[in-house]
């Protein structure tokens, strides 16, 4: 039975395992304590987008049997607006990429260090952060070893317990169902609110997503009758992420008696009300989400950038090895060293920004080839909610490239 279970099982838990990083943890962690559960409509919303945009990516994937930059590629004819989306997806995802997994090392050392203390080493006169170097030797081991079905499996595992851990604490948090059903369906927005709204549904809706989501789908199947079990493992996978993203802001909304600045804050917040267990499943909750996002985001630059080369692209070839290794090692030596750099940053922000509206009216415009996809295009009710969601990208980008803006 549970063979037959992982066997269905595809790409669905590394795309949750995407977007539940240190990241999005921290941002519930701050909207739970600051609005209540006023914001847990945002999540409902946000999933809802992730399932269409995903799934426009799913069926590009199973049933066109190509990538993103394959389709850029092989349909778009002008050569200067082909080579322009490629030289702004490789520069967004290769250096966006790097700069995140520096977030998301340092997400997993946060849960480690909540439980451990700091561990520093000194090298050369600097001091540099053990438990980096750990996560960094762990990411790249499961990612060197070339065999999909055992990083698969890793994640399914680690994105299991993580939604064990979280769900643990918000439901020790013991806050009335009628209070959780207000927050998903009021529809609220709380004064000075909208910056987080927004935030929520970008963490949740991310770029390279869409592109690693078409690139493992059509390694795993390649029939259109195999198309039902990766929409199955797509929507069970986003949803569970919606979860583990509610669980965090149920949780924080429960602690009213400190300031709560990170998920290490909020573990020791929950501490004298529930003991110290809930400081061991949070910070095992946080240090899970910062490991999974450690190996999807380089594995998703790696598959990225040699489609834009046109390099194979598999575990087991050198380019791709390399690409993925380059995203560790910095992604380790920022962290290990506390650098803040903060231009890489927000050159990542930009580029994202500009890229997810781009990237949804693209696929949505591939999504009506029949040269693709056949019987298989969008339906008049899916351009309409496609057409609702590059609108929507548009307002996020606009907003993102201000909030960077500003602090410039």
């Amino acid at each position: 039975m549970f063979k037959k279970i992982l066997s269905q099982t595809g790409p669905g838990p590394l795309i949750a395992a995407a977007f539940i990083g240190p990241g999005t943890i921290t941002l519930c962690t701050l909207v739970g304590a600051q609005y209540g559960l006023e914001l847990l409509w945002a999540i409902l919303v946000a999933i809802i987008a992730a399932i269409v945009l995903q799934g426009m990516a799913v069926r590009l994937g199973v049933i066109g049997q190509k990538s993103i930059t394959q389709a850029i590629k092989d349909d778009i004819k002008t050569p200067w607006i082909q080579t322009g989306l490629l030289i702004l997806i490789f520069l967004a995802i290769m250096i966006g990429n790097t700069a995140y997994e520096a977030g998301n090392i340092s997400g997993a050392v946060l849960g480690l260090e909540t439980l451990f203390g700091k561990k520093l080493i000194p090298v050369f006169g600097f001091s540099l952060n053990l438990f980096s170097i750990v996560i960094g030797v762990i990411a790249g081991g499961l990612l060197w070893m070339g065999k999909y079905k055992i990083i698969e499996r890793s994640l399914i595992v680690l994105v299991l317990l993580m939604s064990v851990s979280f769900l643990i604490t918000a439901v020790v948090s013991g806050p009335p169902i009628l209070n959780i059903l207000k927050g998903l369906f009021s529809f609220t927005t709380p004064k000075g609110s909208i910056l987080s709204i927004i935030g929520l549904v970008g963490t949740t809706i991310v770029p390279y997503n869409l592109f690693l989501h078409t690139e493992l789908v059509r390694e795993k199947w390649s029939k259109k009758s195999d198309l039902s079990f990766a929409m199955k493992d797509m929507v069970i996978a986003l949803i569970l992420g919606g979860v583990i993203s509610m669980s965090v802001i149920i949780t924080a909304a429960s602690v009213k008696t400190m300031q709560l600045e990170s998920t290490a804050d909020l573990a020791l917040g929950l501490e004298p009300l529930f003991g110290t267990f809930a400081k061991y499943f949070l910070a095992f909750g946080l240090f899970a989400a910062g490991i999974t996002s450690t190996i999807t985001a380089p594995l998703a630059a790696a598959y990225v950038v040699c489609g834009c080369m046109g390099w194979q692209a598999n575990l087991e070839s050198y380019r791709f090895q390399r690409i993925w290794a380059i995203v560790i090692l910095f992604g380790v030596l920022f962290s290990a060293t506390g650098l803040k750099l903060i231009f890489i940053i927000q050159f990542a922000q930009i580029t994202n920004g500009v890229l997810l509206p781009l990237i949804a009216a693209i696929l949505l415009w591939i999504m009506n080839k029949d040269s693709i996809l056949g019987s298989s295009k969008n339906n008049l009710g899916q351009n309409i909610l496609g057409i609702l969601l590059v609108l929507i990208s548009i307002f996020l980008s606009f907003r993102s490239l201000w909030s960077v803006y500003k602090s410039l």
